[in-house]
């Protein structure tokens, strides 16, 4: 498949940060942290031991064959999430699907839906719209990529992946069915989450990652983007010490725990979340993995929707294989 070059730009910057497709495939993951896998195991395992008590509401709407239910759930820390639930009209489930969302938040159930008999949970993750405001973490993706990042325990992504695992507790319970062939699938914040969460919930078969965020880090911090990521550069360029808290939340390096098959659309080029990053990643994973390739991320360009409809059908080939 040829993949579109992107020529014509306004930013005051090269959104490719001078990478080809070769160069992108050699991008490594940093060296983890002291006490990576422990510090993970500890919040996983503390996120398994929440009582969810996950709340359902009536029928928002159908469509396609699908019914869209209000949801909520504690997650860890008693923040409770909100979000929705996707179940088939017709009851019949033959797999489970988390969905995670980009760093602007979620308003909807996205579109396209998941593959026939999919049952899903949508949750928004804490702080971010629409269903998990809270009046003390920052709604916009520059304040909250931010709160609590002066220590491992506080950061906030710590607890937004959290969400993540108790949204797989909230839904099994909910549609016991779910746990066959539970995948998890994130775009952008979403994605960079996802990868944090994969390597320690044994419940997930597999993963599905688009344009992810937070890969290599210490990269990361040398790329002006228009992403959540500039406003960590100029936090770091006050606060260098804080690439101490960065290492535990690093996506790149989490993917090197992650063995399940995973499936990885990453761009060349990406004015909000620097492609070096991204392909980190992907480079990074330790189990069976696909990579499909995007001209573009967080771009409109004329072959946009052609690259989008490609990527959802090799998206879903991806998670709905029995291998």
């Amino acid at each position: 498949m040829t993949v579109e070059t992107i020529r014509t730009h306004d930013f005051p910057f090269d959104p490719t940060h001078g990478y080809d497709l070769d160069r992108l495939l050699e991008v490594g993951a940093p060296e983890p942290p002291p006490g990576f896998d422990d510090f993970w195991r500890g919040r996983y395992a503390e996120a398994r031991a929440v009582d969810t008590a996950p709340r359902v509401g009536t029928v928002e709407k159908e469509r396609d064959g699908v019914r869209v239910h209000a949801v909520s759930y504690t997650s860890a820390g008693g923040f409770r999430v909100g979000g929705w639930l996707t179940v088939p009209a017709d009851g019949h489930v033959t797999r489970g699907m988390v969905v995670l969302h980009g760093y602007g938040g979620r308003a909807a159930v996205d579109v396209p839906l998941p593959p026939p008999g999919t049952a899903a949970i949508w949750p928004c993750a804490r702080g971010l719209g629409t269903r998990s405001l809270d009046p003390d973490i920052p709604p916009v993706s520059a304040g909250h990529v931010l709160h609590g990042i002066g220590s491992r325990e506080s950061y906030v992504h710590g607890g937004c992946a959290a969400d993540v695992w108790c949204a797989a507790s909230a839904l099994l319970e909910l549609v016991p069915p779910a746990a066959d062939r539970l995948a998890l699938t994130g775009v952008s914040f979403g994605g960079g989450i996802g990868a944090l969460a994969l390597p320690w919930d044994e419940r997930f078969a597999r993963g599905a990652l688009v344009v992810p965020s937070f890969g290599n880090h210490p990269l990361r911090l040398t790329l002006p983007c228009t992403g959540s990521g500039e406003a960590v550069r100029g936090h770091h360029a006050r606060h260098p010490e804080v690439t101490d808290v960065l290492g535990y939340f690093d996506a790149a390096v989490a993917a090197t725990r992650i063995r399940v098959p995973v499936h990885v659309g990453a761009a060349l080029f990406d004015p909000s979340v620097p492609p070096p990053g991204q392909f980190a990643v992907y480079n990074a994973l330790a189990g069976p993995k696909e990579l499909f390739v995007l001209a573009a991320g967080h771009f409109d360009h004329p072959g946009l929707a052609r690259d989008e409809a490609r990527l959802l059908r090799a998206q879903r080939e991806f998670l709905t294989s029995e291998g």
